[in-house]
């Protein structure tokens, strides 16, 4: 906007003035960080030259100045501040009348963050009970939101973030922004972004009505893409898949907002020199679920994710390799423990269920002998699929017995030789106990509905046993934002970080004992102990931590619970 009626625009403070010349101050402020800058000043009229010490300047002619530094940080919602002198041979002084910062215009003084509308739940309570699954339900997905990367669509709900990591690739010449962050931090892992993908899309597919009757079909949608439209564009060649972006241990080192960012995000990837078979199957179901999810309303797409979920299943089975191998920073964070049999089989059958090519069951059939499948399943989760193979299975090849008999035996152990808390949830993991409970609630509520008959009431009550225990059978919820006494620090960064221009980075964040300044509304927290016992401390990760892995199979089991309700 140029200045009004001619006037010094409003970023630019005039100082004070001698002949032929005047001193000013710059002020712009940004929603965006920046590690450069490139400032231009328009004159209302001719000036013989420029005076400014803080970067470079060019004259690009009488009335415009370019201005810039290629080497300057400004954060999220910071100021750009200058001083600079104009110089002019004229009777009258040539004022600023238009200012432009890295393209954008700040001639009124730029962007600025306002907390006039404090960020408040846009899910409305429903009146369910005994628990608001409709509500957790919608307030799922605003925490997916929360975790978005890159560029921000104009739909965000979640106004305390801002684009960000929009350099995402740019080490390797690629635009890799996009994905989900995947917990409390800032890394894209792929491989347990690509399980959150798989388990989004079979919620929407064999819970349609729950997320109909809740009205979150199209939120539920839209978080899915989010990931699918990130997997096709790190699908970058025929067999080349960008798995991870960021470095574990560099980006635990920091706490701050992600929308502040600066350090390395390095770009790690799998290929014919160095495969990844969890990984590469994983995305190809991820793909292929997602695939039957936008079959009916946006078939091109559906037809462009199949197409891709084939390739990356052939090259997950033809050359077969531990992904971790060839990512080496994810062997410390998500290295898969169980191997990669139990995702070969995963893959096939979801790609059995998209095409409808039994060659594929064929396939899953071979895993299953190689790979030994019937046994050792004792959870369900990004690393171990086999309870979710033999859901799957059961659906697609119900001739066959293999998979029924070991869905039963999987739930069997749930309900009699599992450890429990003595609350009643089922333990399986000290690390996210109330990931692996809802995961788990899931196949059960699954195989309620689509199982043996038999055995669905007992399936159904046991699982909503366990949901009903981390929305507040516990004496508490265990959802952010939800529900009696929620958990209020979660260990996460952007939501523990004050609005800007406030510092993140100086350890008030991270180690204040107050709530976290914005409610990560939705958000599965880690859980209690095996003895019950549960700390509301954002420093406790093991406990207090949330991810993306952590809300998937919830999510689901939440639309499996408003249908029975």
């Amino acid at each position: 906007m140029k200045g009004v009626g001619g006037e010094m625009c409003e970023c630019v403070t005039l100082d004070h003035e001698w002949g032929g010349s005047y001193a000013a101050k710059f002020s712009a402020s940004t929603l965006h960080p920046f590690v450069a800058f490139e400032v231009v000043l328009t004159l209302d009229q001719p000036a013989g030259s420029l005076e400014f010490w803080t970067g470079e300047i060019e004259k690009m002619d009488d009335t415009h100045f370019k201005l810039y530094n290629d080497n300057f940080l400004v954060g999220t919602g910071g100021y750009l501040k200058f001083d600079f002198q104009v110089h002019y041979s004229g009777d009258s002084r040539p004022d600023v009348i238009d200012a432009t910062m890295n393209g954008v215009d700040v001639c009124d003084g730029g962007d600025r963050w306002t907390t006039e509308t404090p960020y408040e739940n846009s899910c409305l309570s429903t009146g369910m009970l005994p628990y608001d699954y409709s509500q957790a339900l919608c307030m799922s997905f605003l925490f997916y939101e929360a975790q978005r990367s890159g560029h921000l669509p104009d739909t965000q709900r979640v106004t305390w973030r801002w684009d960000s990591a929009m350099n995402d690739g740019g080490d390797v010449g690629l635009n890799l922004t996009g994905g989900y962050y995947d917990a409390g931090d800032h890394v894209k892992f792929g491989f347990p972004m690509s399980f959150t993908a798989t388990m989004l899309a079979w919620g929407l597919i064999d819970f349609a009505e729950g997320y109909e009757t809740a009205g979150q079909t199209d939120y539920g949608r839209e978080a899915l893409k989010w990931a699918t439209d990130y997997f096709l564009e790190a699908y970058t060649a025929y067999w080349e898949f960008y798995g991870q972006v960021g470095e574990g241990g560099i980006d635990h080192g920091y706490w701050g907002r992600p929308e502040d960012m600066f350090m390395k995000r390095p770009s790690a990837k799998i290929d014919t020199e160095a495969p990844g078979s969890e990984l590469a199957a994983e995305t190809a179901a991820a793909l292929a679920a997602a695939s039957i999810v936008f079959k009916e309303d946006d078939p091109d797409y559906s037809t462009k994710m199949l197409g891709v979920a084939k390739e990356l299943y052939d090259f997950a089975d033809e050359l077969r390799e531990y992904y971790h191998n060839s990512i080496k920073d994810a062997a410390g964070f998500y290295r898969s423990w169980s191997g990669y049999g139990d995702e070969l089989c995963w893959a096939a059958l979801w790609l059995n269920r998209a095409t409808g090519n039994k060659t594929y069951l064929t396939k899953a059939q071979e895993h299953w002998d190689e790979f030994t499948l019937a046994e050792d399943a004792l959870q369900f989760s990004w690393d171990d699929k086999k309870a979710g193979d033999y859901a799957l299975g059961s659906m697609l090849d119900p001739e066959n017995p293999q998979y029924e008999t070991a869905l039963k035996a999987f739930l069997e152990y749930l309900k009699n030789d599992a450890s429990y808390t003595p609350g009643g949830l089922v333990f399986l993991d000290e690390w996210g106990s109330n990931r692996h409970a809802a995961n788990v609630a899931f196949i059960s509520l699954w195989a309620a509905k689509y199982g043996d008959q038999a055995d669905s009431e007992a399936n159904r009550q046991w699982a909503e046993g366990q949901m009903n225990y981390i929305m507040g059978d516990a004496g508490h919820s265990f959802v952010v934002g939800f529900g009696v006494d929620p958990p209020q620090r979660p260990h996460h960064r952007s939501s523990s970080c004050p609005l800007p221009p406030a510092s993140c980075t100086d350890g008030w964040a991270q180690n204040q004992d107050g709530p976290n300044p914005h409610v990560l509304y939705g958000a599965l927290v880690g859980g209690p102990a095996k003895d019950g016992t549960y700390v509301d401390d954002r420093k406790d990760y093991q406990h207090n931590e949330v991810a993306c892995d952590y809300n998937a199979a919830y999510t689901g089991a939440l639309a499996a619970m408003i249908e029975n309700s």
